[in-house]
């Protein structure tokens, strides 16, 4: 056998030529970092007019750089750039092409930075904007949220614990806890931006540089609020892609959570919603079928949102100060989870915008289960002063003659519950309605429509403001 073949068979008929062909496939990060192409150009001319103007190159050479970086954009967006993995990554295949298009100049623009604060100051740049565009599509949920609140703050339906129906509710009231859920998101994307306000531009490898550059000219170049301040920290941190994977980790989370009632609801067993049909799809086999694969999906596509999370954390956590070349991992998977994000937030706007909500069965679910047992409990502390646990012993006896009846609380006569507790008058029954339930619901939060039309106004303003 010849050195050629037992190399093959040693290395497998994928990698022709043996070990310098494993490493390269295994040292590229081509094929997903170029995806930060525009940060990469947008860095690199900001870098470069600071070097001009500190006169660490000549200007000359700075405008033939910008020229040629402003080219190699406008090849990448129209998709006449060749990009090669023998070039490692999008760093190199920049730099190289530029070398094409504007000669020896191109060898100055490297000049007092590195690789790994290059990389640094991209990825902190595309997740910024990522930030920026998650904040957008919470946004537009939490408006669509505020929509249908609006439309039904009065439309009363079962509030469930264990999934079992506990307390009348509002559907307005409902849609307003996802209110507060996905603006918790929003304010955490807000909050993280603010922390990674800052540009690694300019430390180096890890020590910083002896040229005489200006990080603060080239942060506000860049839109950071400042530099970071510590050049070991700056290229080894990569906190904030934990930090975003976090996020849309929750984020993920709640939606997953609202995925799972909107499949429950639109079951015929329960029937409080109608996806449209952008949002479902028929059975193969059974004609009758109307499936909520989009919620289903979302469901779904939080556990890879996680894993990434989890992945990246494991990358992390045994790495010594500062770049390792581990964190060449960091990137797929903020990537991926960025567009998995953005298309579980736009699939979760669309459901909730169009779906058709039914009030009638949320009105018929709302009664069942002695949903109003807690409201009879308060109106004996409240009217005949007895201690919550003796009311709450008087209730449960009305419940057992209620289904004992096979009726509801309020279907019981003045005479059954009179034998059950000799106090209680006809007063009783003006609790005993879900109508009548929701309405005394009026402490701050509460479901009561008065307060829910409260709660709309107040985040409609700070929306309005975010």
């Amino acid at each position: 056998m010849s050195d050629k073949k037992a190399s093959n068979a040693m290395w497998g008929g994928r990698f022709a030529s043996g070990p310098a062909a494993i490493m390269e496939a295994i040292n590229a990060s081509i094929g997903f970092d170029k995806k930060l192409y525009a940060q990469d150009i947008r860095g690199s001319i900001a870098h470069s007019e600071m070097l001009a103007e500190t006169g660490i190159i000549e200007e000359k050479d700075q405008e033939k750089i910008a020229h040629g970086l402003n080219t190699i954009l406008k090849e990448i967006e129209s998709g006449k750039f060749e990009f090669s993995t023998r070039l490692e990554d999008i760093h190199m295949n920049v730099e190289a092409r530029l070398s094409e298009l504007i000669g020896p100049a191109a060898g100055r623009l490297h000049t007092a930075r590195s690789r790994n604060d290059q990389v640094a100051v991209d990825f902190r740049l595309w997740v910024k904007d990522e930030f920026h565009r998650v904040a957008e599509a919470l946004k537009g949920l939490i408006e669509a949220f505020l929509k249908r609140a609006e439309e039904h703050a009065a439309t009363v339906m079962p509030g469930f614990t264990h999934l079992q129906t506990a307390q009348p509710v509002t559907f307005g009231h409902h849609c307003m806890a996802y209110v507060e859920m996905f603006a918790r998101d929003l304010s955490r994307v807000r909050d993280a931006i603010e922390r990674m306000d800052e540009s690694p531009l300019g430390a180096a490898a890890l020590a910083g540089t002896g040229f005489p550059i200006d990080r603060f000219r080239t942060a506000k170049a860049l839109g950071f609020r400042e530099p970071t301040r510590n050049s070991l920290d700056s290229v080894s941190d990569r906190d904030y892609a934990l930090e975003f994977l976090a996020i849309a980790a929750i984020s993920a989370t709640h939606l997953s959570r609202l995925a799972e009632e909107i499949v429950i609801w639109s079951t015929p067993q329960f029937g409080f919603v109608r996806l449209s049909d952008s949002f479902s799809t028929g059975s193969s086999i059974m004609p009758q079928k109307k499936n909520p694969d989009a919620a289903e999906l979302v469901r779904a596509k939080t556990g890879r949102v996680n894993g990434h999370l989890i992945g990246l954390l494991t990358v992390m956590k045994g790495l010594p100060l500062t770049y390792s070349k581990d964190m060449q991992e960091d990137k797929e998977a903020v990537f991926d989870a960025a567009e998995t994000l953005d298309l579980m937030l736009a699939a979760m706007t669309g459901m909730v915008g169009d779906m058709q909500v039914n009030e009638a069965a949320m009105k018929k679910a709302a009664g069942s289960g002695y949903s109003t047992a807690t409201d009879l409990a308060d109106w004996l502390v409240r009217t005949l002063n007895l201690p919550f646990r003796e009311a709450h012993h008087v209730t449960g006896r009305a419940v057992a003659l209620a289904e004992g009846k096979k009726v509801g609380l309020e279907k019981l006569t003045l005479e059954d519950l009179q034998s059950i507790h000799d106090g209680i008058t006809d007063d009783i029954f003006s609790v005993l309605s879900v109508q009548n339930s929701v309405k005394s619901r009026t402490s701050f939060g509460g479901t009561a429509p008065a307060e829910v039309r409260r709660q709309i106004r107040y985040w409609k303003k700070r929306i309005a403001k975010a």
